[in-house]
Parts: C-alpha cells; sequence; structure tokens
C-alpha cells in the first residue's frame, strides 16, 4: 500500500514512432529507465541512457525456453541384416 506511485507524463509535440499522431506519448521513467507509450495506439517501448528506443528481443531458436521432456515414451527399434545385402566372399 505504501509503494510510489508512477507519475506518467504526456510530451507536448511528441510524435508517435507507430502512428504518427501527435502530443498521444506518455513517458514515465521506472527503476531509472525512461519508458513511453503511445495512448492511440497502444505502441510503447523503453529508452535508453541517449534516448534512442531500445527494441524488444525478437524470438529466435537461442533465445526460446528449452522444450519440455516427451510426454510419451519412445518404442525401441530393432535392425535385422538384410540378406540381400550381404556380398558373396
Amino acid at each position: 500500500m505504501n509503494e510510489p506511485q508512477i507519475k506518467k507524463q504526456f510530451i507536448a509535440g511528441a510524435v508517435c514512432p507507430a502512428c504518427s499522431a501527435m502530443d498521444t506519448i506518455k513517458m514515465w521513467t521506472l527503476d531509472d529507465t525512461p519508458h513511453r507509450e503511445c495512448v492511440a495506439c497502444g505502441f510503447s517501448d523503453t529508452l535508453d541512457a541517449q534516448g534512442n528506443s531500445v527494441p524488444n528481443e525478437l524470438p529466435t531458436r537461442v533465445s526460446r525456453p528449452a522444450p519440455s521432456k516427451p510426454l510419451s515414451q519412445g518404442q525401441t527399434l530393432q535392425f535385422f541384416p538384410n540378406p540381400k545385402l550381404n556380398k558373396p566372399g
């Protein structure tokens, strides 16, 4: 209950990078990281120390969580030699 409330401020003259609407960007700082959000289209991102947009990490094979173990047990296969492939010695 005693948590400080985050003060979100509209930025006058700011243009949304996604929908190009003017005066719809609100900014706030959380843990010394500036965030911005467009109230018109819902676009949101974070900014670095220089004010550049920090892109969200794209899902790749490397960043995905490890797959869980298969639910079913595998079936054991047994291979037999093909008698037709025996070469006469």
